[in-house]
């Protein structure tokens, strides 16, 4: 079985990125499946070796064709120098936020250039990106400019459950304000398209409520009556297996039964309660609609622990496993 290649950008220097990315790459289960290997400065994953104690051989690739892929083998594609008195663990730092963007960078240059077929990323801090003036709030924005893609699609998935976003890192009013029937057909669309993409079609696309129990006939809110339900009925008419909208405090569990292929939530925090109370450590992003699949861990730099060595990599290892799952629905390029 061809393994594909998954290039892990290591996130925040100063965050648990590098310790868990690390820790991943010791778990023997990943290799029967995939070929990760580590996009960082090889200064900062050797401190965290030493400073955590961690047993395991540091190994410099040229080429992600010709690292050794097996426990105990860190293979690093090393491609931005670090000096490591300016880190300080759990802080924001410009350095930290510079190293953590050009670590992306590299990983999309080898994703787009068919060396990489597909990354999975470790956290990183929004402050640090700011700080070294980066312009972007975050991974699905760096990720959509450097890959000239407009509006790529945010999903979770974690057991049976797969939930798509109609706004991300917007104000709840903004993202109240967005519950458009327009953008809402267009969602729906897109959500169905990339179910098939990844093999998931073949089952109903639920959409959550806005408002409690949908409203009730607009007797607390009208976007379900004004927008929502339209958008599903003109959905529907175009042969579109969508259904709802079903409220947020019950749509996810049926999801879990099995009832839907996919959920789409209509705000940041609707959906990601959903995953991350069912289960926070094997939640996965999956951000699609790029060239090439891109996975991520479910959660932050984590300041408050980084440098303690209690970092738990289950996360990491999932979006790996992942991104091994469907990288071969993108096509083998190495």
């Amino acid at each position: 079985m061809k393994r594909p290649l998954i290039a892990v950008s290591v996130g925040d220097p100063a965050g648990i990125g590098p310790e868990i990315a690390i820790k991943a790459c010791g778990h023997e289960e990943l290799y029967g499946t995939a070929r990760p290997f580590l996009i960082a400065s090889r200064s900062v994953l050797e401190r965290t070796l030493e400073e955590l104690n961690i047993s395991a051989r540091v190994n410099e690739i040229s080429s992600p064709e010709k690292g050794e892929y097996s426990p105990g083998v860190v293979n690093v594609y090393d491609c931005v120098p670090f000096e490591l008195t300016n880190l300080e663990m759990g802080t924001v730092q410009a350095s930290c936020g510079r190293a953590a963007y050009e670590y992306i960078e590299k990983g999309v240059r080898l994703a787009l250039e068919g060396k990489a077929d597909a990354l999975a990323t470790a956290p990183i801090n929004k402050e640090s990106l700011k700080k070294a003036g980066i312009p972007y709030i975050g991974h699905t924005e760096i990720l959509a400019e450097l890959s000239g893609v407009r509006d790529p699609l945010t999903m979770f998935e974690v057991d049976r459950l797969r939930i798509f976003f109609l706004s991300r890192h917007v104000s709840l009013l903004e993202a109240i304000s967005a519950v458009k029937k327009q953008r809402l057909k267009e969602y729906i669309v897109r959500c169905e398209e990339m179910l098939k993409r990844i093999g998931a079609e073949g089952g109903t696309l639920a959409v959550a409520a806005l408002n409690p129990h949908g409203g009730e006939n607009e007797m607390f809110g009208h976007e379900e009556v004004r927008e929502i339900i339209p958008a599903i009925i003109e959905t529907k008419s175009m042969g579109y297996d969508v259904a709802g909208p079903y409220g947020a405090d019950s749509v996810f569990h049926m999801a879990l039964q099995g009832m839907f292929s996919g959920v789409l939530a209509l705000y940041h925090d609707q959906g990601h309660i959903a995953a991350k109370t069912f289960d926070f450590e094997r939640t996965v992003s999956l951000t699609l609609g790029l060239p090439f699949l891109r996975t991520s861990v479910d959660h932050g730099t984590a300041f408050d622990i980084a440098g303690s060595g209690r970092a738990s990599e289950t996360n990491m290892v999932e979006a790996v496993q992942v991104a091994a799952k469907y990288a071969p629905l993108y096509g083998f390029s190495t």
